[in-house]
């Protein structure tokens, strides 16, 4: 795309180009369907995000639609010629279908507003394209390509917004986000995912109007935020969301890094410091993005304004901060309905993100490092990344010791586990064999005796079965 500072025309040029290409090679879907709209006498238009996404050259196969139909009336024209529909969303007016490898969703025209109170929008059906496109979030999603004769739709100036890479509103943005206060999250996730710039007066309805956001349910302020996170560029949307007031809204942990500092007490800044953790993570991802990653990089350090102590020598301490911040990040992920699975791992490596420090230059014997793997578990590919992204200092040779000690850490985990199969730790006797050796039956006894064998093996590495079962046996000879 070009740069807002560039003329205009030669802008607009660029895109509609881009877009005639994207729209060639989505035509005969298209068309036929909006042909069979026509000849039950209906209007269908491609719309919102599908005619950005062709303008910027990236329309993908997910195709979205806006008619005048009422949704009866698309599924009774949908139905014989997809492949697949589905009606989740029919009580918003969108018919959901399959037709030859695009997902395509048919929404009615309409307007949606919410009450003061509801969380729910309040939706209503509409007659025109330009009462639908006025009620859209931005003036860059409120475009249509009427079919089929593809008339191009832009009564609010979204191609030149586009060109300009500017998001606006298509009314006021204070009419826009009391319709939909999630619309402001929206500002922010569109910024990080078009690495576009929000205009001034939309920035100043989020600030005065943060406090709306308190309607919408967990779970849409939680979809919006994973989208952010997942962006190519998080740092400019979460950045918008604390400088707005929103992320006090949604994510309070994340403005509270921003420690004040003074001539005594200097410390490294911890808001900047995360987010230079999670570009750096990003930078380590190896199979697309990884929201468990993101979430830990970001949250990792939330425990420390809860932690920070003033010492007598003047320096500022934290002790702690992963424990505390493991139980906060697990409480504000609920709290978001995140899923049990999701809280558990990014919590867990929030508690385990300090404790490579202890590896000084090596120190660590066998069954310390055994302990690590053992600990991190699934997640330890995950600590890996997050470990080395959490070097964020400016001093050259304190960051390639940082480096070549983690390296020295990697070479002795994969040492082990080719030696011992280490990603699999378990006692040299299972639980039959601790019951047969004991002459116990199943109890609390197997499982105690099951962890002193772990121990064991952590500590000694593998030991063999004849061996395992003599100090197993004198273990229990111990307990009496």
């Amino acid at each position: 795309m070009p740069n807002a500072n560039e003329d205009t025309p030669t802008a607009l040029s660029q895109v509609q180009r881009r877009a005639v290409s994207e729209l060639l090679r989505v035509s005969p879907v298209a068309d036929d369907l909006a042909r069979r709209f026509q000849e039950a006498g209906f209007r269908l238009a491609l719309v919102g995000g599908s005619v950005r996404d062709a303008l910027l050259g990236r329309l993908g196969n997910d195709l979205d639609f806006t008619t005048d139909a009422r949704p009866q009336d698309v599924l009774r024209i949908v139905r014989p010629w997809a492949e697949a529909v589905w009606e989740v969303g029919i009580a918003f007016g969108t018919v959901g279908a399959q037709k030859d490898g695009y997902q395509i969703e048919v929404t009615t025209y309409r307007s949606e507003a919410y009450d003061r109170t509801s969380r729910k929008p309040e939706v209503s059906f509409g007659d025109s394209i330009e009462e639908d496109l006025v009620r859209r979030d931005f003036t860059v999603n409120a475009m249509a390509v009427a079919l089929p004769e593809k008339e191009f739709v832009d009564p609010h100036g979204g191609l030149e917004d586009l060109a300009g890479r500017v998001l606006r509103t298509p009314g006021t943005p204070e009419e826009s986000f009391s319709d939909d206060p999630l619309r402001m999250m929206r500002a922010a996730r569109f910024a990080a995912q078009l690495d576009f710039e929000v205009a001034p007066e939309v920035v100043s309805a989020m600030k005065g109007m943060a406090e709306r956001l308190d309607i919408v349910s967990a779970e849409r302020v939680r979809d919006e935020l994973n989208k952010l996170v997942l962006s190519a560029h998080p740092r400019k949307g979460l950045t918008l969301l604390v400088d707005t007031g929103l992320a006090d809204r949604v994510l309070p942990e994340l403005p509270a890094l921003r420690l004040e500092s003074d001539e005594h007490h200097r410390h490294k800044d911890v808001y900047e410091h995360s987010l230079i953790v999670l570009e750096q993570a990003i930078d380590l991802e190896e199979d697309g993005p990884d929201l468990v990653l993101r979430l830990a990089a970001l949250l990792h350090d939330i425990g420390k304004p809860r932690t920070r102590r003033f010492e007598p020598d003047g320096r500022v301490s934290f002790h702690h901060h992963e424990v505390v911040g493991a139980k906060m990040t697990k409480k504000r992920l609920t709290a978001l309905k995140y899923s049990n699975d999701m809280v558990k791992d990014v919590s867990r490596l929030v508690e385990l993100h300090l404790r490579f420090h202890g590896y000084g230059t090596g120190e660590w014997t066998d069954s310390a490092v055994r302990r690590y793997v053992r600990d991190a578990g699934p997640l330890l590919g995950r600590l890996h990344k997050l470990t080395r992204s959490d070097c964020t200092t400016r001093n050259k040779r304190k960051a390639a010791a940082l480096s070549r000690a983690y390296d020295g850490l990697e070479d002795r985990i994969a040492q082990l586990q080719e030696q011992e199969e280490l990603d699999a730790i378990r006692p040299d006797l299972d639980g039959n064999q601790i019951q047969e050796t004991l002459d116990i039956r199943p109890g609390p006894e197997v499982g105690r005796a099951y962890k002193f064998l772990l121990e064991l093996r952590l500590e000694n590495g593998p030991m063999g079965q004849d061996a395992a079962a003599a100090a197993l046996r004198e273990w229990w000879a111990e307990q009496g």
